[in-house]
């Protein structure tokens, strides 16, 4: 897809199993919808949150369907769509790869519905391309799944952000961690083969660590991982600002510690631009971001707009970054993610459920998967048959129509 006043498609198939096909969808028809969807979507603000949950159309079962109608009466060309239907009927699934524009690059494209109670995810699997100008770092060769999946799982969960308590706007993102919670059995499951970094003997001990710095985790990327799990804050620069290489990641660095990012209180976050030039002119002999953070195979970035560079026209964020560095696969938020708090605080879930830890561990688990894509497809084609059935806001799209599966090839 491509921007330029109207949005241009054109789409093939790798197999050739039908023609290539290129369609204009004029710009007052794509405008609205994008709109539209941003206002469905929370922001970072607390009334934002509120919003999305309770009165905003991921929130009514009627309304986010009606939505995604509209959406697929608008974005799916009619050429595309005839040739889905050809295939559904068929019994054939299909991967479809978007690269989206950046103005579309917040679409949840698998939720699209070409017909009433059909959707996108329902006939095919969903996943998206990186933009054409995001490559390995020159000279850096992307890490191979199976060359790298037996070495261990690095975790990054809910780091304490210095300077900041648990309570406020970089405090916890996952609250109180215990035992009997599901990301904490989850995570349990690589305790005995010695899968997990840091190593632990109890899961719960991975959880809101201060030792989590940019240095903890140069080291220990540098000693070999398959896969990358962090969960806990990303700051994403505004597209209007055109800095896409200012999107932050917020781990246990103190103020003391170089990089490119400004302070905030006591704390240093590890911007993509660390993450991309490293120590360039912040140091006498400098160091290529990719030698001191050699980033694996597979990486799940559960944060809010933690792919939020895909919205600019110079893809140079955190996304980009763990790409520039080796991923060749990379699973990321579109937007802001209501936590299980703000279920419960705003939408009156029970405390029985935990949405964002369901999605994670979902994610996780795919990304240990032979095939992540088709795995994680699955248990959302399975939450879309339980919002439809049951219509609980835990089962909503708001939260696991969020992430967005990047591939390179």
């Amino acid at each position: 897809m491509a921007d330029a006043g109207d949005l241009y498609v054109s789409w093939r198939w790798q197999d050739e199993f039908a023609g290539a096909g290129v369609s204009v969808i004029p710009e007052t028809q794509v405008d609205p919808i994008v709109a539209r969807v941003r206002a469905a979507l929370p922001d970072a603000s607390a009334v934002g949150v509120e919003r999305s949950l309770t009165t905003g159309e991921f929130a009514d079962y009627d309304a986010e369907h009606d939505l995604a109608q509209a959406l697929a009466r608008t974005l799916l060309p009619y050429g595309l769509a005839t040739q889905l239907y050809d295939l559904h009927v068929r019994g054939v699934r299909p991967h479809i790869r978007w690269q989206p524009s950046p103005r579309t690059a917040q679409i949840p494209w698998e939720l699209l519905a070409p017909d009433p109670g059909l959707r996108l995810l329902d006939i095919a699997d969903v996943s998206q391309l990186a933009p054409a100008g995001l490559v390995p770092a020159p000279g850096l060769a992307t890490r191979s799944w199976e060359q790298t999946r037996e070495l261990p799982i690095v975790t990054v969960l809910d780091p304490r952000v210095p300077g900041f308590r648990a309570d406020s706007g970089l405090g916890s993102v996952l609250g109180r961690m215990s035992a009997d919670l599901p990301l904490a059995g989850h995570i349990g499951r690589y305790l005995p083969n010695d899968r997990l970094r840091p190593a632990v003997s109890d899961p719960v001990a991975v959880f809101r660590r201060q030792d989590q710095d940019r240095l903890w985790l140069s080291e220990t990327l540098r000693a070999g991982a398959s896969r990358l799990l962090y969960v806990g804050h990303v700051t994403a620069a505004a597209p209007e600002s055109g800095r896409s290489e200012d999107a932050r990641l917020h781990l246990a660095c103190t103020a003391e510690i170089h990089g490119f990012a400004p302070p905030e209180r006591t704390h240093r976050p590890l911007s993509a631009k660390d993450l991309i030039l490293g120590t360039h002119t912040l140091d006498g002999e400098p160091r290529h971001g990719p030698d001191l953070w050699p980033i694996p195979s597979r990486v799940a970035l559960i944060a809010c707009e933690s792919g939020g560079d895909l919205r600019f026209g110079e893809t140079l964020g955190l996304l980009a970054a763990m790409l520039n560095g080796g991923a060749e696969l990379v699973t990321a938020g579109r937007w802001p993610l209501p936590t299980d708090l703000a279920y419960q605080r705003f939408a009156g879930t029970s405390t029985d459920r935990h949405p964002l830890q369901e999605n994670i561990c979902a994610i996780d688990a795919a990304h240990d998967h032979p095939d992540p894509v088709a795995s994680l497809m699955r248990w959302q084609r399975e939450r879309a048959a339980a919002w439809r059935a049951e219509r609980s806001i835990c089962d909503s799209p708001l939260l696991w129509a969020a992430f967005a599966t990047v591939t390179t090839r």
